[in-house]
């Protein structure tokens, strides 16, 4: 079973959609879209478990250039 999550970034002024593009073409990475409101980007990725996806977060995602946050929201089942 794969694990679902939100990622939601915030980035420097101007660099929204050029983050966009980026992380869109990172392996595991289903949505990656420009929005407005409190943050820029909004990702839904997935991943075989939560340590894959938080290494996915990690070392693929926060080291795109233009991004100061990151806020990853794990999809639960209730």
């Amino acid at each position: 079973m794969s694990v679902r999550a939100y990622v939601l970034i915030q980035t420097e002024v101007g660099k929204a959609a050029s983050v966009a593009s980026r992380v869109a073409e990172i392996p595991g990475v289903v949505l990656a879209e420009d929005v407005t409101g409190p943050y820029d980007v909004i990702v839904q990725a997935e991943a075989e478990s939560v340590d894959d996806l938080g290494k996915m977060v990690v070392s693929r995602v926060q080291l795109i250039e233009g991004i100061t946050r990151t806020l990853t929201c794990p999809v639960v089942h209730l």
